[in-house]
């Protein structure tokens, strides 16, 4: 099957999110006076992870996510921090990471050339875009579909009816998500009736959910998507 429309997530699948969080947490731990304690560090990712995916599961709005998480992790310690000025000061940090996932730029060039790509993100929008526009990437989609915009998010059938809306004369049978998360990407795109390729460099397993393809490298694509 040839596919003429991909749509791409971003954090672990072009831009590598972890090196983002990681400078990030170190710069906000650092202007709070705070040890460098890698234990601590782990426990707020794992904290965070939780509620993203509860947000994906519509329990819990982005707008209380943003406000409260730092908030939430630091009362295991016994600190009082503002939630919403803390999480200020951690998004101006985060929207510097924009490290690249090796071969994302020369893949996207690629690709643009015989495909419309499409950017299709769960987060905060100035974050995204800004990441997106210094690592290079932005030029090579067609547009960016970011939840906070859009009001949605993935994996909600609700956040692709928009996509596919704007998308001028879109075959499903034609399209593709790229993206890292099996709870968002993958299960987004089963959702909406399209393929779905997993990002997984670490071999993970894949049990509930299925994705069409999986791949450890963003090379691995090729094979996938150009027509031979």
């Amino acid at each position: 099957m040839g596919y003429t429309t991909v749509l791409f997530d971003i954090d672990d699948t072009l831009l590598d999110f972890k090196d983002a969080e990681a400078q990030a947490l170190n710069k906000l731990f650092q202007e709070l006076g705070l040890p460098d304690d890698p234990n601590q560090k782990l426990e707020y990712k794992e904290m965070n992870r939780g509620l993203w995916q509860q947000h994906e599961a519509g329990l819990l709005s982005r707008e209380e996510l943003l406000a409260t998480r730092f908030s939430r992790f630091f009362e295991r310690y016994n600190k009082q921090v503002d939630g919403p000025a803390t999480e200020a000061r951690y998004r101006y940090y985060l929207n510097q990471g924009h490290k690249r996932i090796e071969h994302a730029l020369e893949l996207v060039q690629r690709l643009s050339q015989s495909k419309d790509l499409y950017v299709v993100t769960n987060g905060v929008s100035v974050t995204q875009r800004q990441r997106l526009h210094q690592s290079g990437l932005a030029p090579f989609f067609k547009k960016l579909f970011i939840s906070e915009e859009l009001g949605v998010h993935k994996p909600m059938r609700e956040f692709f009816e928009i996509v596919f809306k704007e998308i001028p004369q879109i075959n499903k049978k034609e399209t593709v998500i790229i993206g890292d998360s099996l709870t968002s990407d993958i299960q987004g795109g089963v959702t909406a009736g399209i393929d779905t390729i997993w990002m997984n460099p670490t071999g993970k397993k894949a049990e509930v959910i299925q994705p069409t393809y999986q791949i450890q490298r963003l090379t691995d694509l090729y094979g996938i998507l150009e027509d031979f």
